[in-house]
């Protein structure tokens, strides 16, 4: 038989599924160093995975709902307490407060872009 024949022969005898799952079973079966580290590694990360999701679950949205909470009630806190001062026009403004070098080039010139009527107040004639 020449070479060529039985090469042929070995690799469709290689084709063979019997032959096939022999060799895959062996190479499989072997319970080495790195299957074993491979392995572990997919535990400690569906182990890990887990951790985190209780921790989400369980300890963050509680803490987001207690956080909400105090937030809210630090905000009605704060406007009670602008209750009991007088009004913006009665207050004291000292030469420091909105120093204008020159114009704003929106609106009337004089309020900042984040002018807010309820909070803040400027009379130009206190001031001069």
């Amino acid at each position: 038989m020449s070479a060529q024949r039985q090469v042929a022969r070995l690799a469709a005898n290689l084709r063979a599924p019997a032959a096939r799952s022999t060799v895959q079973r062996r190479l499989y079966s072997t319970e080495n160093t790195f299957v074993r580290e491979r392995r572990h590694v997919k535990e400690h990360a569906e182990g890990t995975t887990e951790l985190w999701r209780k921790i989400s679950i369980y300890a963050v949205i509680p803490a987001l709902g207690l956080a909400a909470y105090n937030a809210y009630n630090l905000w009605n806190e704060h406007w009670d307490h602008w209750s009991h001062l007088p009004p913006l026009e009665e207050r004291v403004e000292y030469p420091y407060q909105n120093i204008r070098s020159k114009n704003f080039p929106w609106g009337d010139g004089d309020k900042t872009l984040f002018w807010n009527t309820d909070v803040n107040y400027h009379n130009k004639d206190k001031t001069k």
